[in-house]
């Protein structure tokens, strides 16, 4: 039995990669974009506006952006990005996070950068933040 699609967010195990998962990928954001077509939009639609860490994190994996991922502990191993709601928002947050040690949050504003230079022309507006400690992210919600 396979298990259903979800687009990696950074806070799961790694996928495997492998060409069955890159098709997967590209089908569901294939299917994201018809959506749009056929609800004639050019931003996120309906259900990108409901499922928003759902959809910016397939975006960004559609996109070869490598995610982060954590093991069965909630313990770190992989860097990349990470997707998840934004506090007392109705944004998302991405991230770009790391293994302690791995240098992620050196490689943060480069890496952000390209996922923002991702996410606009599909309709989103990615603003750039630091937080306590300098840590950079990105808040991320659907223009207009």
């Amino acid at each position: 039995m396979t298990e259903p699609f979800g687009a990696a967010t950074g806070d799961g195990p790694m996928a495997s990669p492998d060409a069955g998962r890159d098709a997967a990928v590209r089908t569901a954001f294939e299917g994201l974009l018809h959506i749009r077509r056929v609800m004639d939009v050019s931003g996120p639609a309906r259900w990108e506006r409901l499922q928003p860490v759902r959809a910016i994190a397939l975006a960004l994996e559609a996109a070869g952006i490598e995610p982060s991922a954590v093991d069965a502990e909630g313990e770190r191993y992989a860097t990349g990005y990470r997707v998840s709601a934004a506090e007392g928002a109705t944004g998302v947050r991405v991230e770009w996070l790391g293994p302690p040690g791995s240098g992620a949050e050196y490689a943060a504003n480069e890496s952000l950068r390209r996922c923002a230079a991702v996410l606009r022309p599909l309709g989103w507006v990615a603003l750039e933040y630091r937080g306590p400690r300098r840590h950079h992210y990105l808040e991320v919600e659907p223009a207009g």
